[in-house]
């Protein structure tokens, strides 16, 4: 009786630990994809802010990135900023005059 008592007790220990040990890969995981992502990127890639704004970088330096976010729409940001690379956009047909009416 006591030998199960002795498993659940190192059960009940060993359970937050494997918990700690899997958040702090998993977080050294997510800081290295950031890093890669950071070191990636170059003038005319399309990416997206953390904040959700998408545009193209036209001009990068250690600090900061340019976006153009429409044409002659200039905006910059901190370089932290940038959350992930997008593919290019297609352009939409603007002369879509299809109604559901």
């Amino acid at each position: 009786m006591n030998g199960g008592s002795s498993a659940s007790s190192l059960l009940i220990f060993l359970l937050p630990v494997a918990l700690i040990i899997f958040m702090v890969f998993s977080q050294r995981r997510r800081q290295r994809e950031v890093q890669n992502l950071q070191a990636g990127l170059a003038v005319g890639d399309e990416v997206c802010t953390t904040s959700g704004l998408f545009g193209r970088i036209i001009a990068l330096d250690d600090a900061a990135v340019t976006l153009e976010v429409s044409p002659g729409v200039q905006v910059r940001f901190d370089r932290r900023a940038i959350g992930t690379k997008t593919p290019p956009a297609t352009p939409t047909n603007a002369t879509d005059t299809t109604s559901t009416d």
